[in-house]
Order: C-alpha cells, then sequence, then structure tokens
C-alpha cells in the first residue's frame, strides 16, 4: 500500500504506473520471460529452416557440379562419336568410290570387248558377203563369157570342160588386177 500512497500523492517513481518509465521496464520484463518460450517455438523453426535451406542449396550446387562434369562427360562422348562416325563415312564414302570406279572399269572393258565382237562379227559378215557377190559376179562373168563365146563361134559352148576354163579364166584375171592393185 504505501507505493499506492506515494502515487497518489504524486511524488516519485511508480514502476505500477503504465504510461510513465514504468510501462517499459515492464515490456523489458515480458519480453525476458517470453525470450526463452519465443526462441524456442518461433526462433528454433526459423533457424531449423534456414539451416535446412542452406543444406539444399549445399546439395542443390553439389548436384549441379555433378551434372555439369556428367553433361561435359556426355559432350565429350558425342563429340568422340561424333568424329569417328565421321572417319567412317569417310572411308566408307572411299570405299565406295573404289568400289565405284572398278565397277566402271569393269562395265567400260565388257562394253569395249563386246564392241569389237560386234565389230568382228561384222567384218566376217561383210566378207561373207562380200565373197558371195564375187562368187555370184564370176557366175555371170562365166556366164557371159560362155555365151560370147557361142556366139563369136556360133555354136554352143555347154560342155562342163568350157565352163572350167573359163572360170579359171576369170579366176586368173582377179588374182592378177589383185596383185597389181596391191604393189
Amino acid at each position: 500500500m504505501p507505493t499506492l500512497l506515494l502515487a497518489s500523492a504524486g511524488g516519485g517513481f511508480d514502476p505500477l504506473d503504465v504510461s510513465g518509465a514504468g510501462g517499459l521496464i515492464w515490456t523489458l520484463v515480458i519480453f525476458f520471460i517470453a525470450l526463452p518460450f519465443m526462441w524456442k517455438v518461433v526462433m528454433g523453426p526459423v533457424a531449423k529452416a534456414l539451416t535446412e535451406r542452406d543444406a539444399k542449396a549445399s546439395e542443390a550446387i553439389v548436384a549441379a557440379q555433378r551434372a555439369s562434369e556428367q553433361a561435359q562427360k556426355a559432350r565429350d562422348e558425342v563429340e568422340s562419336k561424333l568424329t569417328e562416325a565421321r572417319a567412317d563415312a569417310a572411308k566408307t564414302m572411299a570405299d565406295a568410290r573404289t568400289r565405284a570406279e572398278a565397277r566402271e572399269r569393269e562395265i567400260v572393258s565388257a562394253a569395249q570387248q563386246q564392241a569389237q565382237v560386234l565389230l568382228d562379227n561384222a567384218g566376217k559378215a561383210i566378207r561373207a558377203e562380200q565373197e558371195k557377190a564375187v562368187a555370184a559376179i564370176r557366175r555371170e562373168v562365166v556366164d557371159l563369157s560362155l555365151s560370147a563365146a557361142s556366139k563369136v563361134l556360133k555354136r554352143g559352148v555347154n560342155s562342163d570342160d568350157d565352163r572350167r576354163l573359163a572360170q579359171e579364166a576369170v579366176a586368173l584375171g582377179q588374182q592378177s588386177s589383185a596383185a597389181r592393185s596391191g604393189s
């Protein structure tokens, strides 16, 4: 009660008076009494959440570094395989070019051989036709010669001996003309 009396008398400091400095003291007292509870209830979970966040951030950094290393390894492997693929493609192209050139030579050689065979066959056919034509001309010359001789002699020249003699004369004439044109 004495503090009530002092306060009512208006003289001095009243710690129960919340309108003056007493309010500050009571606020501090209540704060320090509540501080351990607030620390446990509020700051503990906040500190724990910050620690967990830091741990997750560290794990994320480590995972990002691992992923970067793996990406670099994968890039190196891809570049290595790409280099191998390019080398294989170049080798395949060179092999294909070599096979194509060999095939081209085979085709050209076969075409040349076929052309030569055709030329030889054509030459043989021309010679055979030429010989037929010469034989036909010889027969015609023999027939004309015999006909002319029979008109000159005014008798028939039809015997086999006469025909043989006329053929020999025509053949001898052709040989001598061939010998003159050849020299």
